[in-house]
């Protein structure tokens, strides 16, 4: 297929990740979009007295530079900004931002469940909110940080994208996808749970309007068109802001029956649904009813992903001893199968540091002999990745009464070879992997639809499928072998 024209309108894609952010550029036609990386720049929290903060100055001084660069290759027709879920900024009475957003990983989240929990049930939270429980989840970082002194003045509470998008316009409002991460959007109606709210003590005036995927949210403010070299008249168009919403929207599925796994950092693995499901079976099993484009549903559960790969890498970096990824991977590839698993979502691999380390302490736990080589260690956490997409995705099916005939894998963990043939050797379901930039490429395409020249959800899926590059990988080898790992797992 024809790559689109240089007569085709470009849109500029903010994608911010935990470790780097990226500015990309794409033009929209007729012909199949090309994505360029016009600018990247490090994310890197800081440690504060107080706790781990996001350098959001640095962020949005690098998104800045990154379409003032773009901007140097012709007229940019709008600009969408995603990012990570859950994590916000306050805005005083005057809209200037009360201190740095803490991070979710910051230690005190993990004390602040126990809080919430204690005025509002589990029970009463899911049938709400319909959330995994997780301990970095806004509803709970609220209260791990609502006591302190910038709350007397808060006004406006912005997710992060939000904040971004206040900056470059002056608008104020919440991007729907990612309101559904805070834990206090109802899951059926679409809406800001006043009561949920106003039972938890929270200022129901913190929480702006709703937007949608497609809306405008406002144009570039004088000074910020003076920087870029944009235009004034610039839209910033609201995208499905919460980066695994973008990328499921960009999932190149063109039949019914489909499991996605967007595989980054983490491995967000599930279904997309017309209806949250809100039973108890399905809180117990804690899976997550998080807002897609159109009302759709992501049932899904997160899983640790591709971070307990790149901790190890840190700190096998940090030893003065670093091996490039290739390496890695081929030494797993030559690994005994299966001589270790573990549960990637224990909780002791949530924060940062050493890997592992962490892995030793949770495979002796478990009674299992620690990994003796590098490869050994990838081998383990990449069997143990598939084995959790198999976990999460049988779930998905018997909770919500759907049949699975194909697992979608986008992101960057799309790339990864034994990865994607051991979800397709675990799951026994054939895997299509790709496209690796599936949030960016789903970023834009919101923003291309924005402007009718992209259809139906349906039809940008069709889009992805056609003018992507794309692997397919069938199960392979002893299924049996596959089952006793799980049943170690399970039982362990």
């Amino acid at each position: 297929m024809p790559v689109a024209s240089r007569n085709d309108p470009v849109f500029a894609a903010v994608d911010l990740g935990a470790t780097s952010g990226r500015v990309i550029t794409a033009r929209v036609g007729r012909g199949a979009p090309v994505l360029t990386e016009v600018h990247r720049f490090p994310n890197t929290p800081v440690r504060l007295p107080d706790g781990l903060r996001w350098d959001v100055l640095a962020l949005y001084q690098g998104m800045l530079d990154g379409l003032r660069t773009a901007a140097r290759s012709g007229p940019v027709a709008s600009i969408g900004i995603d990012t990570w879920a859950v994590d916000y900024g306050l805005l005083d009475a005057d809209g200037a931002l009360l201190g740095m957003p803490f991070h979710y990983r910051d230690s005190r989240n993990a004390e602040a469940a126990a809080r919430v929990l204690a005025r509002c049930g589990a029970r009463e939270l899911y049938a709400v909110s319909g959330l995994q429980q997780l301990a970095f989840s806004t509803v709970f970082q609220l209260a791990a940080h609502g006591g302190a002194a910038q709350w007397r003045s808060g006004r406006t509470l912005l997710l992060i994208p939000d904040l971004l998008v206040h900056w470059l316009t002056g608008t104020v409002g919440a991007e729907i996808t990612n309101a559904s991460t805070t834990g206090l959007l109802d899951a059926r109606g679409g809406t800001w749970s006043d009561a949920l709210i106003d039972r938890l003590g929270l200022d129901r005036a913190l929480f702006p309007p709703l937007r949608e995927p497609g809306d405008t949210a406002g144009t570039l403010l004088p000074h910020v068109a003076e920087f870029t070299g944009l235009p004034a008249g610039t839209p910033v168009t609201t995208v499905a802001s919460h980066d695994t919403a973008s990328a499921v929207a960009a999932v190149p599925a063109t039949e019914p029956g489909f499991a996605y796994i967007s595989c980054g950092t983490w491995s967000l693995a599930g279904l997309e649904l017309t209806d949250p499901v809100l039973t108890e079976e399905s809180r117990a099993a804690n899976f997550t009813n998080e807002r897609g484009v159109d009302g759709t549903v992501r049932y899904l559960r997160n899983i640790m992903g591709m971070w307990l790969l790149e901790e190890c890498r840190r700190t096998w970096d940090r030893s003065g001893t670093a091996t490039s990824l290739a390496a890695l991977l081929a030494r797993a590839a030559r690994a005994r199968p299966f001589a270790a698993v573990m549960d990637p979502d224990d909780p002791s691999f949530l924060a940062p540091g050493d890997m592992p380390s962490r892995i030793d302490a949770f495979l002796v736990r478990t009674g299992q002999a620690p990994p003796d080589s590098r490869g050994g260690y990838v081998r383990c956490v990449l069997e143990s990745l598939a084995l959790a997409h198999r976990r999460t995705l049988r779930q998905a099916a018997e909770l919500a009464g759907r049949e699975v005939n194909r697992i979608h894998l986008v992101g960057g963990g799309s790339r990864n070879e034994l990865l994607c043939q051991w979800t397709a050797d675990a799951t026994g379901l054939p895997v299509t992997a790709g496209p690796a930039e599936a949030t960016a490429l789903g970023n834009i395409l919101l923003q291309a639809r924005a402007q009718g020249l992209v259809g139906d959800l349906p039809d940008l899926r069709r889009l992805v499928a056609r003018t992507q590059e794309l692997r397919h990988y069938s199960p392979l080898g002893d299924r049996r072998a596959w089952d006793r790992a799980a049943a170690r797992l399970e039982h362990g």
